[in-house]
C-alpha cells in the first residue's frame, strides 16, 4: 500500500486531500500544528519530519507563505523517490524553491480550481506547472487525479491568470459582501431583490465561507495589480461620465464591452444558465 502524508490536514483542502486518498486505497498520514485533524482512518503524526519520513507522496495543505519554508525543510529528509506535491494558488516563489530540491525528490506543482466542497475529481479543473520533467509529473498527476481536467501552464503565466480568475473575483466579492453585511435592512432587501442580486449574494456569501488567510493570499497575488488599476481607474471614468451626464461615452463603453464578448460566447445563453442556476439554487 502506498504511503501518502498531507501537511495541513486539518484544514479544509487538507480535510478533502486526506480523504480522497483513503478512498482511493492510500495509508495516509496527517500533521497540522494549528488544527486538529478530525478523519478516520487517518495516522496522526506527531511531528512534521516524522510525519514525511516513510511518505512515498507528500502533499502540502499548508499557506502559501509557508511553503518555500516546509520545502526546505522537508526536502532534505523525504526518502529517495518521494514525490511532493505542490497545491498552492501563487506560484512563482514555489517554483524557485521547488527547482532546488535535492535530485533525489519528485516535484508536482499542481493548482487545484475547485473547494473543498466537491464530491468528485471527475470533470475538475487541475492546472500543472512544470518544474523539471513536464512530461512526466503530468502523468503522475493524472495517475492520481484520473477523470479530472488539466492544464498545463509556466508558473508567471499561471499566476497572471489567477490574478483574473481569483484575484478580481475575489476582490470584487469580498468588497460586494461587506457592504451588503452593513445592511441593517437585509431581510427587505432580499425581498426587493431579482436574478442579479440573488445569485451575486450566493456568490459573494460563499467566497465568505474561506478562511481569512486564504482570501488574503488571493488577492495578495502581485499580478493583480495591473487588473485592480484597470478595474478602478475604468470605476472612476464611468461615474464621472454618468455624473456629467455624457450618455454616449457610458453607452460606448458598454457596447465595446458586448461586443468583445460575443467574439467568443452567445451572451443570451449566458442569460439562460444565469436563470438556471437560480432555479437550481432555490428549490
Amino acid at each position: 500500500m502506498k504511503k501518502l502524508t498531507v501537511l495541513g490536514a486539518g484544514g479544509q483542502m487538507g480535510q478533502w486531500f486526506s480523504k480522497y486518498f483513503l478512498s482511493a486505497g492510500f495509508e495516509v498520514t496527517g500533521f497540522d500544528t494549528e488544527r486538529d485533524i478530525p478523519i478516520k482512518n487517518i495516522i496522526v503524526a506527531k511531528s512534521l519530519v516524522s510525519s514525511i519520513l516513510q511518505a512515498d507522496y507528500v502533499v502540502l495543505c499548508i499557506p502559501t507563505r509557508r511553503t518555500p519554508e516546509i520545502i526546505r525543510l522537508i526536502a532534505k529528509e523525504m526518502k529517495r523517490g518521494t514525490y511532493l506535491i505542490e497545491i498552492s494558488s501563487e506560484k512563482s516563489k514555489v517554483v524557485s524553491s521547488l527547482s532546488k530540491m535535492p535530485s533525489k525528490i519528485n516535484p508536482i506543482c499542481i493548482h487545484p480550481m475547485f473547494g473543498p466542497g466537491v464530491k468528485t475529481i471527475k470533470g475538475q479543473n487541475i492546472i500543472s506547472v512544470p518544474i523539471k520533467d513536464a512530461k512526466k509529473e503530468l502523468t503522475v498527476i493524472k495517475s492520481l487525479f484520473s477523470g479530472a481536467n488539466f492544464v498545463t501552464i509556466d508558473a508567471a503565466e499561471h499566476d497572471k491568470k489567477i490574478a483574473v480568475i481569483l484575484g478580481l473575483t475575489h476582490l470584487l466579492n469580498l468588497v460586494f459582501a461587506n457592504i451588503i453585511s452593513k445592511d441593517s435592512k437585509i431581510t427587505l432587501t432580499d425581498k426587493m431583490s431579482g436574478t442579479t442580486f440573488r445569485v451575486q449574494k450566493t456568490l459573494a456569501e460563499s467566497i465568505m465561507t474561506e478562511s481569512p488567510e486564504l482570501i488574503e493570499t488571493v488577492i495578495a497575488n502581485p499580478e493583480i495589480r495591473k487588473v485592480a488599476e484597470e478595474l478602478w481607474k475604468d470605476i472612476g471614468r464611468l461615474l464621472t461620465a454618468v455624473q456629467e451626464s455624457k450618455t454616449e461615452e457610458v453607452v460606448n463603453y458598454i457596447k465595446a464591452c458586448q461586443d468583445r464578448l460575443s467574439e467568443n460566447i452567445n451572451l443570451d445563453d449566458s442569460y439562460k444558465k444565469l436563470t438556471k442556476m437560480v432555479k437550481a439554487v432555490e428549490k
